[in-house]
């Protein structure tokens, strides 16, 4: 399973466009953690699973969305219901009660990867606002039986490297 997670474009419609066009045909899935503030019938948003953010006005998007890709269950929000500013316990167990395998998520504008318990949780940071770091970011993650791979890129595309998490 591979797939492209991308969160908080607020608007920047042209970077949506730009990856669904490098990745759409190499991926299982696009997933947009919320805050794209774009409309559902905007043809940048087509082919993405998105969730809605809190900068979101589009009523067509879910909260919350479970979705099954390669045999797991990947559970994707934005997180601001889930005050993961603070902590990640109540994603966590809103996660624990879908049963999901991986969690996306965004809100912090802060990338990163992390395992809590079985789950795997990743937020792609901001691809226009980034805090902590200066790169605007997206991500790829894959997995097989051998584990799991999350890659982070900025927005020229290049890997950074010292990101990289890998699972088992």
């Amino acid at each position: 399973m591979k797939v492209l997670i991308v969160s908080d474009s607020h608007g920047w419609s042209e970077i949506l466009a730009e990856l669904k066009e490098r990745y759409e045909e190499t991926v299982d899935a696009m997933f947009h953690c919320g805050d794209s503030e774009l409309a559902a019938a905007d043809p940048e948003t087509q082919g993405y699973l998105i969730v809605r953010g809190n900068c979101d006005t589009e009523d067509q998007f879910p909260y919350d969305l479970i979705e099954g890709v390669g045999g797991k269950r990947i559970f994707v929000t934005h997180g601001h219901r889930y005050q993961v500013k603070m902590s990640l316990m109540n994603l966590k167990y809103k996660a624990q009660e879908y049963g999901a395998d991986f969690v996306f998520f965004g809100h912090t504008h802060l990338v990163g990867a992390e395992q809590v318990g079985d789950m795997i949780f990743v937020n792609p940071g901001s691809i226009t606002l980034p805090r902590g770091r200066r790169e605007k970011t997206y991500a790829l993650l894959e997995a097989n039986k051998s584990g799991t791979t999350v890659r982070f890129y900025d927005e020229t595309h290049q890997e950074l490297a010292d990101l990289r998490q890998v699972f088992q």
